[in-house]
């Protein structure tokens, strides 16, 4: 599918090293976006660019631990160098560890709080400044969170999790007053059952089985179907803001 009006932009990709943020990078840059890849794996990122520049891309392998401000910001030094001033965000690096609040994980409340929720934010302070002036400039702006129906469907065992979602789509709804005067779109996407290393991170085999037992039954987006609603997305003409999708397998909705 053709998308218009992104070739030339300039985007910064979190969780890159797979999953949805690899599926979007892989397709940004073949419509033509130069494409900042940032995850802590720095060898899948570098296997990645090679690949999307031996595709005729443009890419950027910078190797960036979100849940670490200091690393965010000498990731930004890295991008701003190589590429310049960014136009578009799209923040997917996520985790998901489900367990019984009575468990009393809170080494993993903390790993998700600082993934899903702090490590958005501080990349999200790294780059506002450059999606604010592409607009000034007149030139298309966006930044994407990428969020879950965990957001405000209840799954039990899922509750911090679920917390940690739900407060990036408010995140999300507050920034498009701050942002949207100021014409840079704010699109939150609600993905339910996808693909991706989410699933992996599970160490709970109950609910790992359960989980397994859900994609069986319901089937599953696969990553690259984000990434299309990505590019969908932002390849709208600068005034149309698709502020908010809920994408969910047939059988799951």
């Amino acid at each position: 599918m053709p998308y218009e009006n992104l070739a030339d932009r300039t985007a910064v990709i979190t969780g890159a090293a797979s999953g949805m943020g690899a599926a979007t990078a892989r397709l940004l840059a073949a419509q033509g976006v130069r494409v900042a890849l940032l995850a802590r794996r720095a060898e899948r990122l570098e296997e990645l660019a090679a690949k999307i520049t031996a595709d005729g891309g443009r890419a950027l392998a910078v190797a960036a631990d979100v849940t670490d401000q200091a690393s965010v910001d000498a990731a930004a030094d890295r991008v701003h160098a190589a590429f310049g001033p960014v136009d578009l965000v799209v923040n997917a690096a996520g985790v998901m560890l489900p367990n019984p609040v009575e468990a009393g994980r809170a080494d993993e409340w903390q790993r998700m709080l600082d993934t899903n929720v702090s490590g958005a934010l501080r990349v999200i302070r790294a780059f506002t400044a450059d999606l604010v002036a592409a607009a000034a400039d007149g030139r298309t702006a966006d930044l994407v969170n990428i969020s879950s129906i965990g957001a405000h469907i209840t799954f039990p065992n899922y509750a911090v999790y679920g917390a940690t979602k739900a407060a990036l789509t408010y995140l999300s709804a507050s920034l498009r007053t701050e942002l949207g005067p100021r014409d840079v779109r704010v699109t939150n996407i609600e993905p339910g059952l996808t693909d991706s290393e989410l699933a992996g991170h599970v160490d709970n085999a109950e609910l790992s089985g359960q989980l397994d037992g859900m994609f069986e039954a319901l089937g599953g987006l696969s990553s690259d179907e984000i990434a299309d609603l990505i590019a969908y997305t932002t390849s709208r003409a600068r005034h149309i803001n698709l502020r908010q999708l809920v994408v969910l397998p047939t059988r799951q909705a």
